[in-house]
């Protein structure tokens, strides 16, 4: 399965074997390599890996330092701390000491990195849990940054752990990017208050029509930077004292796509223009938008509006 140019492979295999350009120890924070995976790695690969990584020790648990690989086929490990000596750990271990193995790979710039069952070792921590963590942080990864990392395996040493890991992984990564990615997207809108009446822009992408500022949220975005960001852009207003009117979810309020907008009523200061994706933006008065002919369901939320206005409840079912 592929993300942007990131091959994401599951084997089954001893990661000791793997030709990768690095493979990723699940340590403990002082970085000794006593059995399971850290045993493996020492026996086959050598003392010397122990030696450097102790050196470059201790460390807090989350965090990744990166030796060379001794006898291994790889050029390096990168010992990932899910624990301490204690060999407790939990979901922000994990997913820490996996988020930051994926940062050090980048600065090394390498092409390729293997990755075992993190925290399920003398851990004990679900597989199954496991896998979706990983999976999660290994997704939020590539999705923020521009990856030199071409191939990302997971590597399993026995069957069962492979069965889960499959499930877990390549399920979860299936789920997200064919049936989420379809929708339904987030979007925002702002009913913007000024004194003669409210802002609107006039379209010059269809759907045409008037329609209240906003637009669809971005990754890592809160629904309230994102409406303060499209107001900018399409207004020029910076708002503020922004609080949130209702949520518009009908599939079919958007004809391209399944969106979900949450509207929002705002005071603004600034000059008003007119910007990304408006033709046209100017201050209607109450009494006269409903002449109007607008894009989206935005007539609907502007009749919801007025009837808040006058203090009625326009969401009484």
């Amino acid at each position: 399965m592929r993300i942007k140019d990131t091959e994401i492979k599951l084997v089954q295999a001893d990661i000791t074997r793997l030709r990768v350009d690095a493979i990723v120890n699940p340590a403990n924070n002082r970085l000794l390599m006593g059995a399971g995976v850290a045993g493996a790695i020492k026996k086959k690969g050598g003392k010397i890996i122990e030696e450097e990584a102790v050196k470059k020790g201790p460390i807090k648990v989350g965090e990744a330092v990166f030796t060379s690989a001794g006898d291994l086929p790889s050029k390096y490990v990168i010992h990932a701390a899910t624990m301490a000596l204690d060999f407790k750990t939990d979901e922000r271990k994990i997913r820490n000491s996996c988020r930051n193995a994926l940062r050090l790979a980048e600065k090394l710039k390498i092409n390729s990195i293997a990755f075992p069952a993190l925290g399920c070792g003398v851990g004990g921590f679900s597989l199954l849990a496991s896998a979706k963590i990983m999976t999660q942080e290994v997704l939020s990864h590539l999705r923020q940054c521009k990856s030199t990392l071409k191939e990302i395996v997971f590597c399993l040493y026995d069957k069962k752990a492979y069965q889960v890991f499959n499930k877990g992984v390549i399920g979860y990564l299936e789920y997200v990017l064919n049936k989420l990615q379809n929708g339904p997207f987030v979007t925002v809108d702002v009913i913007i208050e000024m004194d003669e009446g409210i802002v609107l822009v006039k379209r010059s992408n269809p759907p045409f029509g008037w329609a209240l500022p906003g637009g669809f949220v971005d990754y890592g975005e809160s629904l309230e930077e994102a409406v303060k960001r499209e107001a900018k852009e399409e207004t020029g207003l910076e708002i503020y004292g922004i609080k949130q009117f209702h949520t518009y979810s009908d599939p079919k309020r958007d004809p391209r796509f399944h969106t979900v907008a949450t509207v929002f009523i705002a005071k603004a200061k600034g000059r008003l223009r007119s910007g990304d994706d408006a033709s046209a933006v100017k201050i209607v008065n109450l009494n006269q938008i409903l002449r109007l002919e607008f894009a989206f369901d935005h007539k609907q939320i502007l009749k919801d509006y007025l009837k808040y206005k006058k203090q009625e409840n326009p969401f009484r079912s």
